[in-house]
């Protein structure tokens, strides 16, 4: 059995992932790592976002592991940590894909009843 103060560590951990994937900014700059590594510079570009934004978005998913910084020369290349991370945004992408779908009937079955 876990005890208390395992599952509170482990939940915090949970929490911290989640807040990593709270923001949409830091769910495209994972995806744009998935397609290939790249520094800051082509990632704001890429984003069409400005250098202090990414900077720290890369930030806060550097620090809760979800990508790897590589020096290479004078640049930094950023990286994914794990590529399961992607698997879980697409994983979470068919829930809200089906949840969108449960939705879009309910409102078909509303507009039918009101006619």
């Amino acid at each position: 059995m876990i005890s208390q103060t395992l599952s509170q560590e482990i939940s915090q951990l949970e929490a911290d992932l989640c807040f990593a994937l709270a923001d949409p900014t830091r769910i495209l700059i994972l995806y744009a790592l998935d397609e290939q590594v790249r520094n800051v510079g082509e990632i704001t570009a890429e984003l069409n976002i400005s250098q202090p934004t990414t900077s720290r978005h890369l930030k806060i998913l550097r620090d809760r592991g979800l990508v790897r910084a590589k020096r290479q020369g004078v640049s930094i290349q950023y990286e994914l940590s794990d590529r399961r991370l992607i698997q879980a945004l697409d994983l979470l992408r068919s829930v809200l894909r089906d949840r969108i779908a449960y939705r879009a009937n309910l409102m078909e079955e509303i507009q039918v009843q009101a006619d």
